[in-house]
């Protein structure tokens, strides 16, 4: 087939990704009467958004008293001073509308007896800026992103937003200018290519989970959004950032959210220790996510797991109402009876730190611009393209993301994004004209699969299945120099055995084994940038936990990496510490 030949659909906005953060974009624009498409390569209501359990977070005050400066000291901490602070002020200030939206938009909140929203404690919050426990998690029982989901799904159906279901995107498009105009898609189910040429692109593809071998993601989460953004020149930001949620079933990585603990669960040891009591004696099992994980992973080395192989902690809900569970937690009770066999309203469920969460992602400002370093400038925006969600850094999640936080952030700049693109379509009403070079690189890349001489090459599942267990071999909760330096020669060993991979089946079912090596690609992508990214961070700051650098080095590295793939080269930016209208916070020792 000719390039020429390929048809082409033009539209205002085109969004590539249909979870929370793409939908959000898509219903603010299909109502200011912007033509958008959405490009998902699963049905919307599958996209990984339905897996948020817990809840977003927002000062309400329903439960405790609170307000959203104690929401951004609380996020501040959290990212263990790393988020860029004028853009957690944003998003904290917008939460509480941000809630109500989707309250409008027909998310069924859990109530309190007075018909308030319910709010649930989580970890990491305080009010007064460090003091007693906060709850200022919003919750739908514990399927609040399933709720949020649907109902936005729904909202964008009623609004005529175009969708391409199943439909995968290859590489962004380009003008001469470097200007994104746009996506090459290709049907999963039939094959068929698709130009889309748009006025403008948001990046809405969710993380890179897969990158490990126990997580808590779907496999749909190959951090594809971001491996296009490398393709095409963008660097990624602080990739050596990856959350490990405490709480995921042993051994088999399903989450069990934080929101177990928020309602009055705890983790014990062998011994039947509440050993958090060691590690945070204020927050204890509500400490942020990275101490948890740590914490975990100490009591099992040292010698206090549970069960015959003692490989894990348990985490206690029997002494919880049985009411209590059922209407507040029904899906862990139900995913703990299904999978394990256990009713945690009678036995505690085995659990141990799990891959979960991206905190690193494409480098954006606050109304959702991809921005990258020019000459002398820390940032410019590159003109049309923006990133909102989990593939975004913006940073609000800093070094490490607090629970409640993601939902929040998708909703918040989700939206903001959205904002701005209407603004930019006002001053930029026509298409400009796409470069054809780089439809015919997009093109090349999707049919170098298609050549099955190399058929003696290797499985692009061996090659996924190794490249799992090397990350989490050498990349995991704690690190230490000789482990990820050795993690970046085997990830390099296995981008060189990729472009020797080859795919044999061309039965019907070749499209799908095409999408997992396009998929593999780009978790080659983000994995480079991952332990690259680790091993040039000589500190222990989040969720980047140092053995050989056990200390925060806010001196040296009070600074967001840049990773780009020509080269594998470092760069770096200081994080903006200013906030928009209050005073800054400034690093403080992180305790719980």
């Amino acid at each position: 087939m000719n390039i020429e030949d390929i048809p082409r659909r033009r539209f205002d906005a085109l969004i590539i990704g249909a979870g929370g953060g793409g939908l959000r974009a898509a219903l603010q624009l299909a109502e200011a009467d912007a033509s958008v498409a959405v490009v998902s390569k699963v049905f919307p209501t599958r996209s990984h958004t339905v897996a948020a359990q817990g809840g977003m977070n927002a000062a309400l005050a329903n439960v405790l008293p609170d307000n959203w400066h104690w929401h951004m000291f609380d996020t501040v901490k959290g990212s263990d001073y790393l988020g860029d602070q004028d853009a957690i002020e944003y998003m904290c200030r917008a939460a509480p509308k941000a809630v109500y939206e989707m309250e409008h938009f027909g998310v069924p909140f859990s109530r309190l007896d007075n018909g308030k929203i319910y709010q649930r404690p989580f970890g990491g919050q305080s009010q007064n800026f460090g003091g007693e426990q906060a709850a200022r998690t919003c919750a739908a029982a514990d399927r609040t992103g399933h709720a949020i989901l649907h109902s936005l799904y729904q909202q964008n159906i009623r609004a005529k937003t175009h969708f391409f279901d199943e439909y995968f995107a290859v590489d962004l498009l380009k003008d001469e200018q470097g200007n994104v105009l746009g996506a090459y898609v290709f049907d999963i189910h039939s094959g068929e290519e698709i130009i889309i040429e748009a006025k403008t692109t948001l990046i809405a593809t969710g993380g890179a989970g897969q990158l490990f071998r126990t997580t808590t993601n779907a496999l749909i989460n190959t951090g594809d959004g971001m491996g296009m953004a490398l393709r095409a020149g963008v660097p990624l930001q602080d990739m050596e950032f990856f959350q490990f949620h405490p709480t995921g079933i042993a051994g088999r990585g399903m989450l069990i959210t934080e929101g177990a603990r928020g309602e009055g669960g705890y983790l014990v040891n062998a011994q039947g220790e509440r050993f958090m009591e060691r590690y945070a004696p204020t927050a204890k099992d509500l400490a942020s996510r990275d101490v948890v994980s740590r914490s975990i992973y100490t009591e099992v080395k040292e010698g206090r797991g549970c069960g015959p192989d003692k490989d894990h902690v348990m985490l206690k809900l029997d002494h919880l109402p049985e009411d209590v569970l059922q209407s507040r937690l029904p899906g862990i009770r139900q995913t703990c009876i299904t999978f394990l066999g256990i009713d945690p309203a009678d036995k505690p469920i085995p659990v141990y730190p799990t891959a979960h969460y991206t905190m690193g992602g494409i480098p954006t400002n606050r109304q959702g611009q991809v921005v990258v370093p020019v000459k002398d400038t820390p940032e410019e925006p590159v003109t049309g393209l923006y990133a909102a969600g989990e593939c975004a850094c913006v940073s609000v999640h800093g070094a490490n993301r607090l629970g409640g936080n993601s939902l929040l952030d998708i909703l918040v700049f989700g939206r903001s994004a959205a904002n701005h693109i209407i603004q930019y379509l006002k001053e930029n009403r026509f298409h400009k004209a796409l470069d054809e070079n780089t439809i015919q690189k997009a093109y090349d890349r999707l049919h170098r699969w298609d050549d099955t001489s190399n058929s003696n090459g290797e499985s692009v599942d061996d090659i996924r299945r190794d490249l799992q267990k090397v990350m989490e071999d050498n990349c995991g909760v704690f690190r230490t120099q000789d482990v990820l330096d050795n993690g970046m020669e085997e990830v390099s060993k296995l981008a060189q055995r990729l472009k020797n991979a080859s795919i044999t089946d061309q039965s019907e079912l070749f499209n799908t084994a095409r999408i997992e090596a396009l998929e593999l690609e780009n978790l080659m992508d983000v994995a480079l940038a991952t332990v690259y990214s680790a091993a040039a961070r000589t500190e222990s700051r989040g969720a980047h936990s140092r053995i050989d650098y056990a200390e925060r080095d806010d001196k040296s590295w009070m600074k967001h990496t840049l990773y780009s793939s020509e080269d594998r080269k470092l760069d770096y930016k200081p994080v903006r510490t200013k906030p928009m209208s209050v005073v800054s916070f400034p690093p403080k020792p992180r305790v719980y």
